[in-house]
């Protein structure tokens, strides 16, 4: 296991440096706000330790593209739900608990936006609510733009900082830390499912 983390580790690294991964980057964070499991920092931190100079740019992008990514999730919710958005849930085993989920939404709506984009909380289920819900739309761009803004830009200026340091860390105990964000975003979606 421990060799294909590394082997990942290094293509991301190489990836890092081709020409078009800050495209990549942009399309991995937008599907991320909406559909895919996957988060961005996958790329992110490999794309900011081979470039620390460019940490500010990726930060940018990655929060540009998953703000409009979130508001795709935001017309799926507002406008697909019975159809692409009722699949969604279903694909993240989460149709059981939508109406309570749904209740807690609507009076904590704004706290739960912000929460969702700080951490490894599943945001696409997020932005899919806050759509289905009809939250204004000038309130969920707002908490969604400080929320994921803060959480790139926090990744981004900590290894901006550190820079080398962090690299030696990231690789020395690279397995750790995968098991650590896998736990993380696994435990997101448990949450989801039976804390609403």
């Amino acid at each position: 296991m421990r060799s294909g983390i590394r082997r990942l580790y290094d293509w991301l690294m190489r990836l890092a440096g081709h020409r078009h991964a800050q495209w990549y980057l942009s399309v991995v964070s937008f599907v991320e706000s909406s559909v895919f499991p996957i988060p961005p920092d996958t790329m992110l931190i490999p794309m900011t330790l081979a470039k620390p100079a460019n940490a500010w740019r990726y930060a940018t992008i990655c929060t540009i593209a998953s703000v409009l990514g979130g508001l795709l999730g935001y017309y799926i919710g507002f406008a697909l739900f019975d159809t692409l958005g009722q699949w969604i849930l279903t694909v993240y085993n989460l149709d059981d608990k939508f109406f309570d989920f749904q209740q807690k939404f609507n009076e904590w709506g704004l706290p739960i936006v912000f929460f969702a984009g700080l951490t490894p909380f599943p945001y696409k289920v997020v932005t899919l609510m806050s759509g289905v819900t009809e939250m204004a739309l000038p309130t969920f761009i707002a908490a969604s733009v400080v929320s994921r803004g803060l959480r790139f830009y926090l990744v981004c200026g900590l290894l901006y900082w550190l820079g080398e340091p962090m690299r030696e860390f990231i690789e020395k105990y690279l397995g750790w830390l995968t098991l650590a964000a896998g736990t993380a975003l696994v435990g997101g979606f448990v949450a989801v499912k039976y804390l609403f």
